[in-house]
């Protein structure tokens, strides 16, 4: 019952801290802090003492896929909650969930700190807001029932709205607006795949469910399997985000408060990469593998569409939120290529990318409190006034760009080697995109920190509080730059468990595996791993 914890702890401190903000604010900040910070050490703890299994090599376990799937978990837990339906309360636990989870309850917490003293009206409100978030978003990332995943998927928009509308800046009712209708429309094209989906599989095995071990290999025609892996594509597209869909990221990060921007770079953008892994290519793999070359193009026009909208901003949170885009096309490149080291890097680079992103907007919000403005125009020389801040967004600038030896060059590296085993143009496009980080990133410090002070600001330099935030998620990017293996071996069993669910070898899709090659990228795989996905793909073929 563990992992029903990870959602009960911030969904049932919400409501007690918006109580206790009648007595004191202070209380509701503290008692947010304790609704993200308990599970956080919880799951250490956990991720402590099931190390061993997450590094164990996938082993299948029973016949069919739902069995080839049951291997990776390290925790599960399933109940029924709707029987005439087929709707059950399935969570499940794996490598992937895992790090998903880090990246939910330790950013929950840096919203909860880099609003401490920014948010002064409606208090308790505000955190109930971020709490309510980060309990849907683990609800997300742990849900395997796609009723119970659409339902956390959707839950999320309202607390999010809020958080925009009611303590955003000066367009921010648009932009919340915006933000919601974009993802519901594009949420209700998902539910309705999924109950296709449903319906699909009862007429083929006369049983209604939503248990998405269960429909893993349901029977359909090309055409249907193509229209279906399309609904989940928008809803998953639309919160990358994925060009031309990417257009309510950009005012929803400008509008929102510090603490909703950090959430919505960190976790909640990475949800579409997410569902992608976890539910689109293993349900329709055939379909991605017909899309993929479309897929392509969309991620190699946004990594550059989103650079160059980037270095035309003068707002500096806008620039921040357009740097999303372009990062978010590389992962789209990962997950289309599909091979052991495209997955790597789509995994670390949601890592890095919530770092490196969510210190910038943390960076921003605190530089608009004490300037009162995001203009880069009304900026210049602020190094000279506050040289821990200008050497800290130096810092978060270089990681943004994939400087080596920051955990943002690994991932993108992984990622374009991975690409280049099955689309040498795409990585190409791809390796494009980083010259053009290079030019908005510094682009963006000569303009705000460089130069002549002619505006004569005075303010505070970073504060202890600031310091510390930022000091962790430095030491975070600098660890995964020089040593990614920890995160790399968590995510190691889900994604041989991803390839082996798709039935698809490492360059399956390649032009390599295609003419009857070797598939090269089976090397980024240890043998242990290989021979085991050998032998669960033979054994589930021969008992079918």
């Amino acid at each position: 019952m563990i992992l029903v914890l990870y959602i009960l702890i911030p969904a049932v401190a919400a409501p007690v801290a918006w109580l206790l903000a009648r007595r004191s604010p202070a209380l509701a900040r503290w008692t947010a802090v304790a609704g993200t910070a308990v599970p956080l050490v919880i799951l250490v703890a956990q991720w402590i003492a099931k190390a061993s299994a997450l590094q164990a090599a996938f082993v299948a376990k029973g016949p069919g896929p739902s069995g080839l799937i049951a291997g990776s978990w390290i925790a599960h837990v399933q109940t029924t909650w709707i029987g005439s339906l087929g709707i059950s309360f399935f969570l499940a636990a794996d490598g992937l969930t895992m790090i998903m989870l880090l990246l939910t309850f330790a950013l929950g917490l840096l919203a909860v700190l880099c609003s401490w003293r920014g948010i002064t009206e409606r208090v308790g409100a505000f955190h109930f807001m971020i709490l309510w978030t980060v309990a849907g978003l683990a609800g997300v990332f742990l849900s395997l029932d796609l009723f119970l995943f659409y339902f956390f998927f959707e839950m999320m928009l309202i607390p999010m709205y809020f958080l925009i509308a009611v303590w955003g800046h000066e367009k921010r009712v648009y932009a919340a607006i915006k933000f919601f209708i974009f993802t519901q429309v594009s949420g209700l094209l998902m539910l309705v795949a999924i109950v296709a989906l449903v319906v699909i599989h009862e007429r083929a095995t006369g049983v209604y469910t939503f248990d998405f071990t269960q429909l893993l290999g349901t029977r359909m025609a090309s055409g249907t399997a193509f229209v279906l892996m399309l609904g989940f594509f928008a809803a998953f597209a639309v919160k990358l985000p994925v060009w031309p869909l990417h257009t309510w990221l950009p005012d929803a990060h400008t509008e929102a408060p510090t603490a909703g921007s950090v959430l919505l770079a960190g976790v909640l953008i990475k949800i579409g990469a997410y569902g992608m892994l976890r539910f689109m290519v293993p349900l329709f793999p055939d379909a991605v593998r017909d899309f993929r070359t479309v897929a392509l193009i969309l991620a190699v026009i946004g990594i550059i569409y989103g650079a160059i909208m980037a270095y035309g901003q003068k707002d500096m949170k806008r620039l921040v939120a357009y740097t999303s885009v372009s990062h978010m096309g590389f992962v789209l490149l990962g997950v289309f290529a599909w091979n052991s080291w495209a997955l790597q890097g789509v995994i670390l680079q949601l890592v890095c990318h919530a770092l490196s992103t969510g210190a910038l907007f943390i960076m921003v919000g605190g530089l608009q409190d004490r300037i009162h403005t995001r203009d880069m125009d009304k900026m210049g020389g602020l190094w000279q006034v506050a040289p821990r801040m200008g050497g800290t967004a130096m810092f978060f600038a270089m990681a943004s760009l994939g400087l080596p030896g920051l955990g943002n060059f690994v991932a993108e590296f992984l990622i374009l080697v991975g690409v280049w085993q099955v689309s040498h143009w795409a990585a190409v496009l791809g390796a494009v995109g980083l010259v053009f980080a290079t030019v908005y990133a510094l682009w963006m410090m000569q303009r705000a920190f460089q130069g002549e002070e002619t505006h004569s600001w005075s303010f505070a330099d970073l504060t202890r509080r600031e310091v510390g935030m930022l000091g962790a998620m430095i030491v975070a990017l600098v660890l995964l730059g020089f040593w990614p293996q920890p995160l790399i071996t968590t995510a190691k069993q889900t994604v041989t468990g991803l390839q082996l669910m798709t039935g698809q070898s490492t360059l399956s899709w390649g032009p390599t595996a295609e003419a009857g090659g070797p598939a090269a990228g089976e090397a980024a795989l240890p043998a242990a791993d290989g021979a085991a996905g050998s032998t669960a793909l033979a054994d589930d073929g021969a008992r079918q």
